[in-house]
């Protein structure tokens, strides 16, 4: 998709799991390789993408979107299910080109507004700070229930 810098954007592909799941790993998602080729290939069928940057070996980060349709909104929402950047590669711009990138995909499926949910937890602070940053603005509290037992 784009490379800048040394820096390669481009969706992901089943083939690239086992990287992305080390990615993920290190920051506290852990999916099975497997597993994780699966929902990427889903992914590619469905109303979404995942996009990867990449440097000179695994990884570097990963956005992933979803779009759907909504009664009020004029034009599909775009919502970032996934932003992660390797630990030790962050500050350093990664992000961003990964919300560009994910920005322009959005665009391109026709979706008027992109959302980020940054969550509760203690490292949200930072995404916060990020999301601030890149030009979103905080709108509304999230409210979720599971709809399975959990085992």
């Amino acid at each position: 998709m784009s490379n800048r810098y040394g820096l390669e954007i481009r969706s992901a592909a089943p083939a690239d799991a086992a990287g992305l799941a080390a990615l993920l790993d290190s920051c506290g998602i852990a999916i099975a390789p497997r597993a994780l080729a699966e929902r990427i290939e889903t992914l590619r069928q469905d109303r979404g993408v995942a996009l990867l940057a990449l440097a000179w070996g695994p990884p570097s980060g990963l956005i992933v979107l979803h779009w759907h349709a909504t009664l009020v909104d004029a034009h599909p929402v775009a919502t970032v299910s996934t932003l992660a950047v390797a630990t030790d590669e962050r500050r350093q711009g990664i992000g961003r080109l990964l919300l560009k990138a994910g920005a322009q995909a959005a665009r391109a499926a026709g979706c008027g507004v992109l959302r980020l949910d940054a969550g509760p937890d203690p490292e949200a602070a930072s995404l916060r700070g990020f999301c601030a940053a890149t030009g979103f603005t905080d709108i509304a509290a999230r409210y979720e229930r599971p709809l399975r037992k959990r085992s």
